[in-house]
């Protein structure tokens, strides 16, 4: 028989989310009439919103009539009208429709970037950082060519992002020509990179020869105007960075998957060629485009009316993100000496308990409150001692949640 691609020996045993759910099945189990409420993965509740779904409808209405119908796209990167809008609505024409391509959400970008650049290449990322980081990494052959220590993968570098450091890294640690992966807002610590921040990393890059993976899919999130929404508002960025960003979030369409992924034109592999071009062939070649009808919602959601909606869901999963910090500052957490960190710029709320570990918590919060949250080591060796808790979820669950955290002990 035909053996599996070695690099996949090399990941780690089980992916984090799947870990939450076996934990979660099996404490049901035992518990049959316990309600469970969960503010762990960070899936969406709210319905799509009015002007949104009507755009889809439409759409969708038009497919079943001649002259409404469409097959293939002609090209890949998605909607010519869908890119213009991306550029001039998110970007403020600082970038070029030419280098907007529509994808079916950040996660999926992230992983054929990852191929693009083979698995020769030095890799460095935020510790805590989503889990895809570094498995996409290691599926492409980087990575993972040394046996995994308790400390993450041997060959991959570990910028850790804790609260000494404002949760953003010491970049001196990162090898030269290496793929920098940054998320902001960060995805689990909720922290957002500041312009000095970004200036920073920016000027790194172009000193060291590196290229930036920046996952700003939670930036529309950012309510404080001082924050960079995007890295191409640092001079130079076109140069060095990649940014992948998303409507899951902000649109509700974790299910219906859609995002963007830019490439500027500016950006040059070692040897001169393009990236773009390196990045066209691929999407031409693996990837048929985005769903037409996601696209059609995404295009309602860059209207006037559609940004208001957007708005709107966003002010209400922050509002719960309020709820939940209240809870985790209550008496009963203050005597664990729990540190809380919440921006008000990001739907995750990240906790610490000093000394204890993070699947110990996850279980505790589980037995004792029917919660369920993430266990921060499942974001990298940095998350351990820490929990991430989910600002997604309908208003009368975040409610009861906050109630039960109250009676929570350790």
């Amino acid at each position: 028989m035909i053996n599996r691609n070695k690099n996949y020996t090399n990941l780690a045993k089980g992916y984090l989310f799947p870990e939450i759910a076996r934990r979660r099945k099996e404490f049901q189990k035992t518990h049959p009439d316990a309600n469970i409420i969960s503010l762990g993965i960070g899936n969406t509740t709210e319905p799509i919103t009015p002007h949104i779904l009507e755009g889809m409808k439409n759409f969708i209405v038009g497919l079943g009539t001649p002259e409404g119908y469409e097959g293939y796209q002609d090209d890949s990167a998605g909607k010519p009208e869908l890119r213009e809008k991306i550029a001039t609505v998110i970007y403020g024409s600082k970038i070029k429709a030419s280098e907007v391509f529509v994808s079916d959400g950040a996660k999926c970008d992230l992983g054929r970037l990852q191929a693009m650049f083979g698995s020769e290449v030095n890799v460095a990322l935020q510790d805590p950082a989503y889990p895809v980081y570094v498995d996409g990494t290691v599926m492409a052959g980087a990575g993972g060519k040394e046996p995994q220590t308790e400390n993450g993968f041997s060959d991959i570098t570990y910028m850790p992002c804790l609260p000494e450091n404002g949760f953003f890294p010491d970049l001196s640690i990162v090898k030269k020509n290496s793929l920098i992966y940054i998320c902001s807002p960060n995805n689990p610590t909720g922290a957002v990179a500041t312009k000095d921040n970004l200036e920073h990393l920016v000027n790194f890059a172009k000193s060291n020869d590196c290229i930036i993976l920046f996952d700003a899919a939670y930036s529309a999130f950012i309510q404080d105007t001082s924050l960079p929404k995007t890295i191409y508002e640092i001079d130079g960025a076109k140069d060095v960075a990649i940014e992948m960003q998303s409507f899951s979030k902000p649109a509700g369409f974790t299910g219906i998957r859609l995002g963007w992924c830019v490439v500027p034109e500016n950006l040059k592999f070692a040897d001169g060629s393009s990236v773009q071009s390196a990045w066209q062939r691929i999407t031409n070649t693996n990837f048929n485009g985005a769903s037409i009808i996601a696209q059609a919602g995404g295009l309602a959601a860059l209207d006037d009316e559609g940004l208001n909606e957007m708005n709107s869901t966003i002010r209400y999963y922050l509002e719960n993100g309020k709820l939940i910090k209240e809870a985790f500052e209550g008496e009963n957490f203050k005597k664990c000496g729990v540190e809380i960190y919440f921006t008000g710029n990001a739907p995750y709320i990240w906790a610490k308990f000093p000394g204890k570990m993070s699947w110990h918590i996850f279980d505790e919060i589980l037995n004792q409150c029917n919660v369920v949250v993430t266990p921060g080591s499942g974001f990298g060796p940095s998350g351990e001692s820490f929990i991430r808790v989910s600002a997604f979820g309908h208003r009368e669950n975040i409610k009861e949640a906050c109630e039960r955290l109250k009676r929570f002990k350790l």
